[in-house]
C-alpha cells in the first residue's frame, strides 16, 4: 500500500471525524487490509488530525475484543481535540457508540525511543511520571465498526473520541493496580464495576507491552504523552442528561456530564 493510498485512506476518515458523519467503510482501492496497512493510515492521520497528546489501548478484554471484532490488544493516537477535563460536558450528537469506561492512565516524564531492544517493565515505569484517572468516551466513523474489521479500526485511531482527565497521581508505585477498584456511576446508581486486572491483568503491563508495540512501529513516546491503557470496568451506555462519574476506590473520581 503506497503512502498516497495511506494519505487517502486518512483524509477520508478525517472528512468524516470533521463532519460527524458515518462511513460504511474506507473506499475499498485505499483500504487498509492489514494490521501493518491500518497503522501506516493511523499514521498518515497524524498530519490532520492536529497535535497528538499521547496514546490508547483498546480491545484489552476478551469482551472488549469480541465487542469490536477483533482479536487482541491495539494501540491508537490521542489528540489534543479530544482530551477533556475532570467535570466536562460532552454532546452525545453525533456519537455513534455513545460509551463511557473508567481507565487507568499513565503520563509519561522522559521519552523512550526506538532502539536495537523494547525497555523492559521496570524501565518503562521508570519513565512514568503519575498515574492518571481517567474516563474514555470512544467513538468510531463505521456506522457497523463491530463488522469493519481490525485494519479499519486501526487507521481510525482504535475508535478515538474523547477522554475525560482527573488526579494526578506521583506516588503510585506502591499502589495494587491489579487489585485497585474501579466502578461507574450513572446519575447517582452503578451501571458497573471492575478492577485493573481487567485490563490484560495489570494496567502496567498493558502499558509494557503498548510501549513495546509502538516503538517497533517507529513511533516514540515523548514526555508528557498521556496513555489510557483501557477499561477496568465494563463500559456503560450513556445518553444526554446524565452525569457519569468514574470511582477509583481511596483515589478519587473522575466526572462527565452528557448534553444533546
Amino acid at each position: 500500500m503506497s503512502d498516497d493510498r495511506h494519505t487517502r485512506a486518512a483524509e477520508q476518515l478525517w472528512q468524516a471525524w470533521s463532519a460527524g458523519r458515518l462511513l460504511d467503510g474506507i473506499d475499498a482501492d485505499v483500504r487498509p487490509h492489514d494490521l501493518d496497512e491500518g497503522y501506516e493510515v493511523q499514521r498518515a492521520l497524524d498530519a490532520l488530525a492536529g497535535p497528538s497528546v499521547g496514546w490508547k489501548i483498546a480491545a484489552t478484554s476478551a469482551a472488549g475484543q469480541q465487542h469490536l471484532g477483533v482479536s487482541g490488544p491495539m494501540v491508537g493516537r490521542l489528540y489534543r481535540s479530544q482530551a477533556r477535563i475532570d467535570g466536562a460536558r460532552l454532546s452525545v450528537g453525533a456519537m455513534r457508540m455513545r460509551s463511557a469506561e473508567p481507565e487507568f492512565a499513565f503520563r509519561f516524564g522522559r521519552d523512550l525511543v526506538p532502539g536495537a531492544e523494547a525497555p523492559d517493565r521496570e524501565q518503562v515505569l521508570d519513565a512514568v511520571q503519575s498515574l492518571v484517572l481517567a474516563i474514555e468516551v470512544p467513538d468510531s466513523r463505521f456506522a457497523d465498526f463491530a463488522a469493519a474489521g481490525a485494519p479499519q479500526l486501526i487507521a481510525d485511531a482504535m475508535c478515538g473520541g474523547h477522554f475525560v482527565l482527573g488526579r494526578e497521581i506521583t506516588d503510585w508505585r506502591g499502589l495494587d493496580l491489579p487489585g485497585q477498584r474501579a466502578r461507574m456511576l450513572r446519575d447517582g446508581s452503578e451501571a458497573s464495576a471492575g478492577s485493573g486486572s481487567g485490563v490484560m491483568g495489570d494496567p502496567a503491563d498493558a502499558l509494557t507491552w503498548m510501549v513495546g508495540e509502538v516503538l517497533r512501529r517507529g513511533w516514540s513516546l515523548r514526555s508528557g504523552e498521556i496513555v489510557l491503557t483501557g477499561a477496568s470496568a465494563t463500559p456503560i451506555e450513556v445518553d444526554a442528561g446524565q452525569v457519569v462519574v468514574a470511582e477509583f476506590e481511596g483515589l478519587g473520581t473522575v466526572n462527565v456530564e452528557f448534553v444533546p
